[in-house]
């Protein structure tokens, strides 16, 4: 199957694209997709003795080292390691301090389970978000209020008809990604615009001013992942 070019744009004012992701873009992005965690532990001691081996292993020292830094004997850090025994929390402290680690760090191995959503095809909850516009049909594919990321993702089926409002003045705080579906639609960001096809994508700062701004192919159909940081409580 063919992969459609990205030809210039023939229409004033309108960008043919931005710059394409290649091996400049890919320098700058930590996250390894393909990298894999070891599988938690079910068992608190074990969980703990694996943590407190990486770490003393990070550092470059034995367990005798260890045991001269903590005061504590070979022979208990040695049941500690293998989740022989369960530490006290003071037990934890004084290898927190001497490894370099939070002592939340020893129970990375023993958390709770992750959340996922899973929506079947047509079962997105529909509803109006703030500022939605009259014919912003919107489908909430899924929403983890608390993960460990830091981060609020919102994903949504966004669909426009015949009935819909052009509206190029949303503005909230975070990034948001666009993938077109169906139809066409010439969506504004700042002063750029873009004319979005099926198979097309954008990715932007979402403070600035954007949304749809001319409904050229109706129904239209995209989807909006729009993305935050979490709420601080206290």
């Amino acid at each position: 199957m063919k992969r459609r070019e990205k030809e210039p744009s023939s229409e004033p004012g309108i960008d043919a694209g931005s710059s394409r992701p290649g091996a400049t873009a890919r320098t700058g992005l930590l996250q390894d997709p393909h990298a894999v965690r070891e599988p938690r532990e079910n068992n608190l001691e074990l969980a703990i003795g694996h943590e407190v081996r990486s770490y003393r292993r990070a550092l470059g020292i034995t367990v005798a080292d260890l045991a001269a830094s903590t005061g504590l004997s070979l022979g208990m850090l040695s049941k500690i390691e293998n989740g022989n025994i369960s530490p006290s929390l003071t037990t934890l402290q004084t290898l927190s301090r001497a490894l370099g680690v939070p002592l939340t760090a020893f129970l990375k191995r023993y958390e709770e389970e992750r959340n996922a959503v899973f929506v079947r095809a047509g079962e997105g909850i529909e509803l109006e978000r703030r500022g939605t516009r009259a014919g912003h049909q919107y489908n909430l594919l899924g929403h983890i209020h608390e993960n460990t990321s830091g981060v609020t993702v919102e994903p949504y089926l966004i669909t426009l008809t015949a009935a819909s409002d052009v509206f190029p003045t949303f503005q909230h705080t975070g990034m948001e990604f666009l993938y077109m579906l169906e139809g066409e639609v010439i969506y504004r960001h700042g002063n750029r615009r873009f004319h979005m096809r099926p198979g097309d994508s954008l990715f932007f700062d979402a403070d600035a001013p954007h949304g749809p701004e001319e409904l050229v192919v109706l129904p239209s159909r995209y989807l909006s992942l729009i993305s935050y940081p979490q709420a601080r409580s206290g």
